[in-house]
């Protein structure tokens, strides 16, 4: 058997379990912000309910003896404030996970939060790279460069416009010159005769 037989069939393999990877881990994702929207429609809506605390930790309660670990009050807190931070369901990526999505939530800049999320899933970013982004400023450094750059291009631009300009103005003061001493000669001949 040819290695590359067993290199295409190994890639398949590895690409179909890639796929049920990330289509259970975004099925995990879009459950837990359902959670976090029924928590907060019990609540009545509200950001802050005082009636909360009892409640969440009566589910968590409930949820750990049906599911196991990974509802604590803490995770539903997480649950609830990811609802609060996406309240767009559709906006939500299925190439990210819910580190992914609990790191984004500690953004607190809208536009920040939306730059990381789009970076995160253009660069394929893992969830340390990503914190690792959040926490350099990346997006701060993205935009000075994005700015620097384009500066540089519209002065570019600029100077081009200008040398253009220069060189236009030369070729007309050149044309005048070189027209001025060609009639300055065809005087000088005129006169002659």
């Amino acid at each position: 058997m040819e290695q590359s037989f067993y290199n295409e069939i190994k890639q398949i393999l590895v690409s179909a379990r890639n796929k049920v990877y990330q289509t259970a881990n975004f099925a995990m994702v879009e459950a837990y912000w359902n959670i976090g929207k029924s928590i907060i429609e019990e609540q009545g809506g509200s950001e802050k309910a005082e009636y909360g605390t009892g409640l969440l930790k009566e589910l968590s309660k409930q949820m750990t003896r049906d599911f196991g670990k990974g509802f604590t009050v803490a995770n539903l807190k997480n649950m609830r404030q990811f609802y609060l931070t996406f309240p767009n369901g559709y906006a939500l990526r299925s190439e990210l996970s819910w580190t992914h999505y609990r790191l984004l939530m500690r953004v607190e800049n809208d536009h920040a939060r939306e730059f990381y999320m789009q970076e995160a899933v253009k660069s394929q970013w893992s969830t340390r790279q990503l914190e690792r982004q959040i926490n350099s400023f990346f997006m701060k450094d993205y935009y000075r460069v994005k700015i620097r750059n384009r500066l540089q291009r519209k002065f570019r631009l600029w100077s081009r416009r200008r040398n253009r300009k220069m060189l236009s103005v030369t070729h007309m003061c050149w044309d005048f010159l070189v027209w001025h001493r060609m009639m300055t000669f065809m005087k000088a001949i005129w006169s002659r005769h």
